[in-house]
């Protein structure tokens, strides 16, 4: 599932950065702290790999 927002994909990278061990967990706050948590790496690439062009800055946007 893509990313909805240009927020939600950055905090999916943050929490997908922190899964692989390139930054600690404790720098983690918000939605990329709870997506940490709750998804796989798998899902979080997915969020994290998503084109930023054309999303809006925050899901809120989109309507």
């Amino acid at each position: 599932m893509p990313a909805k927002s240009k927020a939600q994909q950055k905090a999916a990278g943050a929490a997908l950065s922190a899964k692989r061990g390139d930054t600690p967990k404790s720098e983690l706050k918000g939605a990329s702290k709870s997506m940490y948590e709750s998804m796989s790496k798998k899902e979080l690439d997915e969020f994290a790999s998503t084109k930023r062009k054309g999303k809006p800055e925050h899901a809120s946007d989109a309507r």
